[in-house]
């Protein structure tokens, strides 16, 4: 039998510093702290009398963001935090510590949903954005995305348990010859940095110009980006629309207006990098839960998670203020 190594975890950890640990990198550059008094102010539990004290609320956020990044389910994050010293790592656990098991992480997060506070936590890091000088304001680009659900019809008969299970609030909708079942995530992005500075999120069957007034009611100055399905809608004055035109029947595109389309789509195109991360690294597009209130939040934390991660790479490669 082999001796006990009592700096083995410490050995470990410094070789996965070595090789490129992407959660010691975003540790390094976030600023957790922002977060902490809005998630404190869900939770009003008073343990001062008594009783078991919670996982640091902070630490389980944390959790929640493990989740994003790898797409992961609630059994599958307890196991990993378990199992991987890169997780433990990333949420300041040793060996030693108790490690939150799957029904915690869900309460967890069940509780976060219910006070409604994502659109708020996504706010304060766009400040942190704001006061790192990141967002460079020369412009937005507008689209949209499907975030899938399971895909589950009502069965007759009295198969009652599956047919709680379906989502009465996702709908179905059709993209070319593709059909798609769930919600939409409608972004508004910063043309410079990539980073999202808005998003809502709707049904599957909701048209991308349905929401697109929302993202410019304010009275900054904007010069807006999209695509043709945006076009012919309304904004108000101090906004430039820079978006490219449509061919109808018997009416097709001149060489001037084609030329003007592949200009505006240099800088439209930029959206779909955001979505090529979200949907390739982070497996955004897929929604496990149940109601546009989970889903809400699920997207608004794969928004907030994206930043983060823009956020660090910006800080790596000394791109921002300090």
């Amino acid at each position: 039998m082999s001796q006990i190594n009592f700096m083995a975890e410490g050995d470990r950890l410094k070789k996965l510093s070595e090789i490129g640990d992407p959660l010691e990198k975003l540790n390094k550059y976030m600023n957790w702290s922002i977060f902490k008094s809005t998630i404190d102010s869900v939770f009003e539990a008073d343990y001062s009398k008594g009783g078991r004290p919670p996982f640091k609320r902070l630490m389980m956020f944390k959790v929640l963001v493990l989740q994003r990044i790898y797409n992961i389910s609630d059994d599958q994050t307890e196991y990993q935090i378990n199992d991987r010293m890169s997780f433990q790592r990333f949420l300041n656990l040793s060996l030693s510590d108790k490690i939150p098991d799957s029904k915690t992480i869900w309460l967890y997060r069940e509780t976060l949903v219910k006070a409604g506070v994502i659109e708020l936590l996504f706010a304060l890091f766009h400040q942190e954005l704001e006061l790192r000088g990141i967002i460079a304001h020369e412009g937005s680009i507008n689209d949209a995305s499907f975030v899938e659900t399971p895909k589950r019809r009502k069965t007759k008969g009295d198969n009652e348990h599956s047919n709680r299970q379906i989502d009465d609030e996702a709908k179905w909708t059709k993209k070319g010859d593709v059909s798609y079942f769930g919600y939409k995530n409608h972004i508004k992005v910063d043309a410079e940095s990539k980073l999202i500075t808005d998003y809502v999120v709707t049904p599957a069957n909701t048209h991308d110009s349905k929401v697109f007034a929302e993202f410019y009611n304010t009275y900054e100055n904007d010069t807006v980006y999209a695509d043709s399905a945006y076009a012919g809608q309304e904004l108000p004055g101090n906004i430039k629309q820079e978006i490219c035109e449509r061919a109808y029947r018997n009416k097709p595109l001149n060489d001037e207006q084609k030329a003007e389309n592949r200009r505006k789509s240099k800088i439209r195109v930029r959206v779909e990098h955001v979505f090529g991360f979200i949907e390739g690294h982070m497996c955004g597009s897929t929604f496990r839960g149940k109601g546009q209130t989970r889903a809400t939040f699920n997207v608004g934390l794969t928004n907030l998670v994206y930043n983060m991660e823009r956020f660090a790479f910006f800080r790596r490669k000394g791109l921002c203020t300090e």
